[in-house]
């Protein structure tokens, strides 16, 4: 029964490769190490390098150069604090009045959630659209929530239109 076996992760089996290698080159350091400490006497081994000179202090080619600045756009570093609250967003006793399209447009912001830098990449990793990768699970579960909020949302609104049409007749 084939069918009833779990498929096999490409990832994990990658990890499960890559700890193997990684334990075997350790095994490997911890020998090379306990045989150089074996042989105090016989001179360390040089490390290979791209010249072929011994390191060593270079002589100053010439005196060092000032250094070179290069012009940074302030505006984008710098936060900008909150604009100063027009006149029209008070009342005649001075009490802010209530912003309803600025409430809206929190309550689409909360639902909505923070914007990504690489939208494509998201959606991929979302929809399991890459192969052998599983939706994250916080992807999941905002999937089933937004799921049952609707329905529940759909089946008040069918029950409203319902108890709406019983009442008329």
């Amino acid at each position: 029964m084939a069918w009833l076996k779990k498929k096999p992760d490409p990832i994990s089996d990658r990890t499960r490769a890559l700890n193997a290698q990684i334990a075997s080159l350790e095994s490997e350091i911890k020998r090379l190490d306990a045989q150089l400490q074996s042989h105090p006497g016989q001179p360390r081994p040089r490390v290979a390098s791209g010249s072929s000179r011994e390191p060593g202090p270079r002589p100053p080619t010439h005196p060092p150069r000032e250094p070179i600045f290069e012009e940074v756009n302030q505006t984008r570093l710098k936060t900008h604090a909150e604009p100063p609250n027009p006149p029209a967003h008070y009342n005649e006793l001075g009490v802010r009045k209530y912003d309803f399209p600025a409430f809206l447009q929190r309550v689409r912001n909360f639902f909505r959630g923070p914007t990504t830098s690489n939208p494509k990449l998201v959606s991929y990793l979302a929809a399991g659209g890459v192969q052998g990768l599983r939706p994250l699970r916080k992807e999941k579960r905002v999937a089933r929530n937004r799921f049952i909020a609707f329905s529940v949302v759909l089946f008040l609104v069918l029950l409203g239109i319902f108890w709406w049409f019983v009442r008329q007749h």
